[in-house]
């Protein structure tokens, strides 16, 4: 966008446990932008009225669950990403009013993943679980990895069959979370762990070697991740994700890069 938003907001449903609006003022005031980010809990019955008035203050701003694929059918407009994820994670509105709708989720992901394995992914399987708009926004990072398929396990077995059938080329759904747990790279892209310690698929089940991207994130990092970690894995939680996602949602806000030192010491302090 070409103008400053009147007011930053994170929309969600609970948002208690949520770093963004650390972050994203730490680089607020490092780039010297008069705004401050809030954290707006929203409850579902009333996420279209309060969209309809963050568009009246000129807002941008940040979606989370468990609203992506709402604002996603909210806006105006769509980035070709958001269109094919089918999630808005970034708003914005333009100069002629319209609500804009973008994703930064894919390439947040893509950029955790990279770092984790050292290197963009080449020729590997991933377990997926989950079927909602984090799933969505992982398999549009597999489709642009060469040769890497995904398998998709989710407790609504359609859910899964549905998200498939959008992203044929490079996944297939399974009813067996074995599947999952054989893949060279495993993601927890449903919410469980997120309130406690829930594990969503056994540690001891994961395959020797198989490195592991849990993109619920949790102080101290989750349960989950430090027992895989315990075992030998490769595994980061979803703070490199979410401090991506952040910084590239800043840009599209802003044009310019924030300072991702700044963003990583305020939530490392």
């Amino acid at each position: 966008m070409t103008h400053t938003p009147g007011r930053l907001v994170l929309l969600g449903h609970p948002l208690s446990h949520s770093l963004s609006p650390r972050f994203q003022n730490a680089a607020l005031v490092a780039a010297g932008i008069p705004l401050r980010y809030e954290a707006v809990d929203v409850e579902p019955t009333a996420f279209e009225d309060v969209v309809a008035t963050l568009k009246g203050q000129n807002a941008a701003g940040n979606v989370t669950i468990p609203f992506k694929e709402r604002m996603h059918d909210a806006c105006g407009v769509l980035s070709p990403l958001a269109q094919r994820v089918g999630a808005v994670n970034v708003f914005w509105i333009d100069e002629d009013g319209r609500l804009v709708g973008d994703n930064s989720d894919v390439g947040g992901f893509d950029a955790a993943v990279a770092t984790l394995l050292g290197a963009c992914p080449r020729d590997i399987t991933v377990g997926l679980l989950g079927a909602g708009g984090a799933a969505a926004a992982v398999l549009a990072a597999v489709e642009t990895w060469p040769g890497c398929t995904a398998h998709v396990y989710n407790r609504t077995p359609e859910r899964a069959r549905l998200l498939c059938e959008r992203f044929g080329a490079v996944a297939q759904p399974v009813d067996d979370v074995g599947v999952i747990a054989g893949a060279q790279l495993v993601v927890n892209a449903t919410s469980i762990g997120i309130r406690d310690d829930a594990y969503p698929l056994s540690p001891s089940l994961i395959a020797p070697g198989a490195a592991v991207i849990d993109l619920v994130y949790r102080p101290g990092e989750t349960a989950w991740i430090r027992a895989l970690r315990a075992r030998g894995h490769r595994a980061c939680d979803g703070l490199p994700m979410l401090i991506e996602q952040g910084a590239l949602a800043f840009e599209r806000w802003f044009g310019v890069a924030p300072d991702r030192e700044v963003m990583w010491r305020s939530v490392s302090a």
